[in-house]
């Protein structure tokens, strides 16, 4: 027959209980606040090589300013691949993301450009100012990566617009052996990279599988580098967060320094 547990053995285990509790939540807060700390710890480095620059845009049913689908992971993306790149090359980086239009003429002092999203709202829309900054921008040996766009019909409307910029030049896709995917990292091609919740097996609009794409110069340099049906920047932004697995955000910042290193040696 089962023995009745005494009182002292109740209080006891309750107080055991307690401070296990008690324990757990002051470790996690030492933990949250250490995660917190590694944030914010990016400094001003006037000799800073590499600053992460995004690309504000508008879009068919919307315009671009305030926060549109070109703002989306920002800031926090933005800071955590500075930080990585920091950490996992010797390039030397600048603390604090900036936003600029492609018709400004800043862009042509810094050689990587991010956007995403860019099949949402209808599809971008590129003024002529942009269309021609961009062209020269990308000629002069500029880089543009543009990431997080799935299916089909986001592509038909990103590549509306897009192909503005150079309607004489194809689209190519890009194959596992190119080097872009080998500068840095050995990477086995382009990589679906699912957002937040999701998986490799089923990511946005039930699609698993991503492609690379690319328009070149003539020298066959990569201009713009196409991240099709994969969200780097879910990747990065995600980066401490404890449902979002470490493998995919290893792969986010493995691919997105390869394409940094591509751009800075091309």
């Amino acid at each position: 027959m089962m023995q009745r547990p005494n009182k002292f053995t109740v209080r006891s285990l309750l107080v055991l209980i307690f401070f296990v509790v008690f324990s757990a939540a002051q470790s996690f807060a030492q933990v949250r606040s250490f995660v917190e700390d590694e944030i914010n710890d990016l400094g001003y480095d006037e000799g800073g090589e590499f600053n992460f620059v995004r690309v504000q845009f508008d879009t068919y049913y919307g315009r671009g300013y305030g926060y549109g689908p070109w703002s989306i992971d920002f800031p926090d993306a933005d800071m955590n691949f500075l930080r990585g790149v920091s950490r996992l090359t010797n390039i030397r980086v600048m603390s604090d993301p900036i936003v600029l239009r492609f018709d400004d003429e800043k862009i042509f002092d810094y050689p990587f450009l991010y956007m995403l999203e860019v099949g949402q709202g209808g599809g971008i829309i590129l003024s002529p100012g942009e269309v021609e900054n961009l062209r020269e921008y990308l000629l002069r040996g500029g880089f543009l990566l543009i990431d997080d766009f799935w299916g089909q019909q986001q592509w038909d409307n990103f590549y509306s617009a897009f192909s503005q910029v150079f309607p004489d030049r194809e689209i190519i896709e890009l194959k596992p052996d190119h080097e872009i995917f080998h500068v840095y990292y050995d990477i086995d091609g382009p990589q679906m990279i699912p957002a937040l919740y999701r998986t490799d097996e089923y990511g946005e609009q039930g699609i698993d599988f991503a492609t690379n794409h690319a328009i070149l110069d003539d020298s066959g340099r990569v201009m713009v580098l196409v991240n099709w049906n994969s969200d780097m920047g879910d990747g990065w932004e995600h980066t401490y967060h404890p449902a979002y697995p470490t493998r995919y955000a290893n792969s986010a910042y493995r691919m997105g320094i390869n394409y940094l290193m591509y751009s800075m040696t091309h």
